[in-house]
This record gives C-alpha cells, structure tokens and sequence, in this order.
C-alpha cells in the first residue's frame, strides 16, 4: 500500500498513526494493495481556500476527499479489487482539535485527525452522509473500523465519536 502522510500544517500531528489507520482501514475495505493514497495536512488558511474553491462554503472544516480513481471495495463475491489511485485526503488539524474539544467523548486532536482519515477514506471509496440510511451505514462502518484499529493498538478508553455531520 502506497500511503504518503505529508503535513504541511506546522502543527505537531502523529504522522505515524495517521499512516497506520489509513493502512488497517484499506486493508479492512479489501482494497489493492497496489493502490496509492496521499494524506496532507494543511493548516486553517489552506483548508479555507480549498472549501471555497471546491464546495463553495466559507470557512475552514475538518476534512476534505478527493478521489482519482473512484476505486471501490470489491463486492463479496469478487476474487481480485481493483488497483489504482484513491486520491487525497486532506486534514486541518486546527479545526479537528476545536472539535476533539467540543466532542461528547472528549478526546485528542490525534484521535480526532485518525477518526477524520478514517472518514475521508470512506467517502474516496464512494460513501457519503447526505441521507439517513447513507449516514447509519458510513459512521457505522467508520466506527467498527477506527474500534477495530484501536484495539489492535491495544488502546482503551472510548473511540471518539463522529463529530462530522
């Protein structure tokens, strides 16, 4: 898997776990191992500017996903997912913060960051949030997977919760 963590943010971030939790999340969806991801973080002023440019929205958020290839996990039934490039997940840790703060389970900006990549990789592969049943079906998969990853990382404590709306 061809992850690249690249933090443009100048805001001390655990590069380490975001790559680890991009990792487990791909291999847990069956995606190629072949395929390529880029993970950047960006400071507030940089995220604004994407907002704006893309989703004309003003303002920072949290988490922004642009896919390439609209690779998606193989069907149960499938022998071989198909290899390609996922696209990027963009991370501004200064918003994943303020929300990590603001959380009904209080936790870190990290976790905040390693939940956030979790759902930027979801919506590359094709999910999204926009109705009821797309939204208990995306943050029930993201739970399952950022749960899975913590266990294997042998963390304790509560998972954080989606604060993404």
């Amino acid at each position: 898997m061809a992850i690249d963590v690249n933090n443009e943010s100048g805001t001390d971030v655990d590069e380490r776990a975001l790559l680890d939790i991009a990792r487990y999340s791909l291999a847990r969806m069956r995606i190629h191992p072949l395929s390529e991801l880029s993970v950047i973080v960006v400071d507030t002023a940089a995220m604004e500017q994407l907002h704006i440019q893309w989703l004309d929205l003003p303002g920072p958020t949290d988490v922004m996903s642009f896919p390439m290839d609209e690779l998606r996990p193989p069907g149960k039934d499938d022998d071989e997912p198909p290899q390609g490039l996922l696209g990027d997940i963009v991370l501004c840790p200064e918003v994943a913060e303020r929300q990590a703060e603001e959380a009904p389970t209080r936790h870190t900006m990290d976790e905040e960051l390693q939940l956030l990549t979790v759902h930027g990789l979801l919506h590359l592969l094709g999910y999204d949030h926009e109705q009821a049943d797309e939204k208990a079906e995306m943050f029930g998969l993201q739970s399952a997977i950022v749960d899975g990853w913590r266990a294997e990382q042998g963390l304790t404590g509560p998972s954080p919760a989606p604060t993404v709306a």
